[in-house]
């Protein structure tokens, strides 16, 4: 049978998002204790007070104040260049048996052209493309025949290298995402590879987005 310490703290490292917020000293300890109580009783198998709960939201605090500093560290000091492009556009099709026949007729239409923008991301039911704006007309031309599920412009990309141990390093996304997640931007895509990962964005938001990653990563090498 589990602790009320041990419930508190399974309970509160399924919750990214109130981890962060407690670490940050943005939340009301007893409202929180309060909250998590029916959750922590259900675990421990017992009736538990609220002030045990607190007692042990404050023991666990400066825990994930150290190990959440440790984390981000390790992530954002390790992060390479950071590219930004802008004027794209954000482009969705059906999937469908002549879809890759388009592509393959995009992509040599591009290949010769220099600074174009142009990737595929295929789902089970549907394939985006983000691309130049400068192609957007040649791809509603090339896939006129296909079905259009949603299209979007003025986007700006985020192309962040990420170190080669971010596959074995858990919560590499989870960090830099939350940054962006905090100031309210929209990511619209994210495009990712094995050593680097692109988030497509509004243009509006493009100058806070790599604001707040430079900044993260300056804060990181201090």
């Amino acid at each position: 049978m589990l602790t009320i310490p041990n419930a508190v703290e399974e309970v509160i490292k399924k919750k990214p998002f109130l981890e962060s917020a407690l670490v940050e000293g943005l939340i009301n300890l007893s409202a929180l204790a309060r909250k998590l109580k029916p959750e922590i009783e259900k675990k421990v198998g017992k009736e538990v007070n609220d002030s045990a709960v607190i007692m042990a939201l404050n023991r666990l605090v400066p825990r994930l104040e150290l190990m959440s500093a440790m984390k981000f560290k390790k992530v954002v000091e390790n992060i390479g260049d950071i590219i930004v492009r802008s004027n794209l556009a954000d482009i969705a099709f059906a999937n469908s048996h002549t879809l890759f026949e388009k592509q393959a007729i995009l992509l040599d239409r591009v290949r010769s052209m220099k600074d174009v923008f142009c990737t595929f991301s295929q789902g089970i039911y549907e394939t985006t493309l983000v691309v130049s704006s400068s192609i957007a007309a040649l791809v509603e031309e090339i896939f006129a025949d296909e079905t259009l599920i949603a299209r979007s412009g003025d986007l700006s990309s985020i192309t962040v290298k990420l170190p080669t141990e971010n596959s074995v390093c858990p919560g590499v996304y989870y960090y830099i995402f939350k940054e962006l997640a905090w100031d309210n931007i929209n990511i619209t895509e994210v495009i990712s590879t094995t050593n680097e990962f692109t988030v497509v964005i509004s243009d509006a938001d493009i100058h806070r987005a790599f604001t707040i990653l430079m900044e993260a990563k300056r804060q990181a090498s201090l």
